[in-house]
Parts: C-alpha cells; sequence; structure tokens
C-alpha cells in the first residue's frame, strides 16, 4: 500500500463523512456518542485496530465527542492506510 490517495479514494471517504484537514493533507471526523463511557469504549476498540495495522491516529475526546485525524507522516500525506483506518473506524463507532 504505497502512495498517496487518488481523488476517487478521497471522494469515497467524504462520501462517509470525512473531511480535509485545512492546510494538511489529512483528513478528520468527529463521532457523537451517548455519553463519555461510550466514546471511550470506541476510543479503546479503536486503538486495537490501529495497533494492530501499526497506524496511529491524532485524537480527542470532550466528553460524548471524538475527533479523528488520520494522516500517513511518513509518506506526507494521506495513503491507504488511513483509508483502510478510517473505514475500520466507522465500523466500529456503528456497532
Amino acid at each position: 500500500m504505497n502512495g498517496l490517495l487518488s481523488p476517487l479514494q478521497r471522494a469515497a471517504l467524504f462520501s462517509a463523512g470525512w473531511a480535509m484537514v485545512q492546510g494538511r493533507d489529512a483528513i478528520t471526523k468527529t463521532y457523537a456518542f451517548a455519553d463519555f463511557a461510550a466514546a471511550m469504549g470506541f476510543m479503546m476498540q479503536a486503538a486495537i485496530w490501529a495497533e494492530k495495522m501499526n497506524h496511529h491516529p491524532e485524537w480527542s475526546n470532550i466528553y460524548g465527542k471524538v475527533t479523528v485525524v488520520l494522516t500517513s507522516h511518513d509518506a506526507g500525506g494521506l495513503t491507504p492506510r488511513d483509508s483502510k483506518l478510517a473505514i475500520k473506524f466507522d465500523e466500529i463507532a456503528n456497532l
């Protein structure tokens, strides 16, 4: 999985609610949960997958909202690793 994402690959992420981070080749999404515990549960599950994929997000949790930023620093922008992790995070959030 080398190289930066194509415009078509990026469009698929945008249609799933991801957005570009201004001034960076990175994507972001905020997930809303019922409460802090549910948000932390998502983060724990997501952390397991991030570790398995050896690709770690920039993220924050404020009560019931988790904001995620994904980019591949070593590649200088968005790669298929980011897309794969974004899709996995969406799956976890919808469980």
